[in-house]
């Protein structure tokens, strides 16, 4: 059992138990981001890129970016790939470094050169363009195949907007369908 120190009061089994899991979640997390960096650096070097490691711990996920201060180094976009293609390559096999190293699944994210951050911006706007559709016309709307990570970012946005999303479909061709809400 823990005291805590302010009151003098003991903890409770369970607040102590949560403590533990929090410090416990938090050190695996760090230990995450550290094995990804390190095997992002290795491949850094062996493709002969510049770029900065920068790791973030946020909302129980670990968040690593990859970045340049050279705007003008085409290495960092070759990274990310036509439509992010390369970086979810990239993040997965990251991942996979994790698992490897600590017999833990990660749910890490990769972003490398700020994509993800101006392809959330897109995809915000696409999603508010797709409720205004539906809004206008009452019917669904399909959109185009994306990631897990975008169809995320979609479903968001368009439920705080007061619609409905589903996503459909298998594999490459899991696309989201964007209705009118039910009430």
């Amino acid at each position: 059992m823990t005291v805590d120190n302010e009151e003098h009061t003991p903890l409770s089994e369970t607040e102590d138990d949560a403590a533990a899991g929090s410090d416990t979640k938090a050190s695996r997390l760090d230990e995450e981001g550290d094995v990804a960096a390190d095997y992002l650096e290795e491949l850094l070097d062996i493709a002969d890129i510049d770029g900065d490691i920068d790791i973030e711990v946020r909302s129980g996920r670990t968040y690593i970016s990859i970045v340049s201060e050279d705007t003008s180094d085409a290495g960092l976009s070759s990274l990310v790939g036509h439509d992010g293609e390369v970086l979810e390559a990239l993040q997965e096999l990251t991942r996979l470094s994790v698992l490897t190293a600590t017999d833990s699944r990660s749910r890490l994210v990769l972003d490398v050169d700020g994509y993800r951050d101006r392809r959330s911006r897109e995809l915000t706007k696409i999603a508010q363009d797709t409720v205004a559709e539906v809004k206008e016309t009452g019917e669904d709307v399909a959109l185009a195949p994306m990631s897990a990570y975008e169809r995320k970012i979609v479903h968001d946005v368009v439920a705080d907007l007061g619609f409905v999303s589903e996503s459909e479909g298998e594999g490459p061709a899991r696309h989201i369908v964007v209705s009118p809400s039910d009430d």
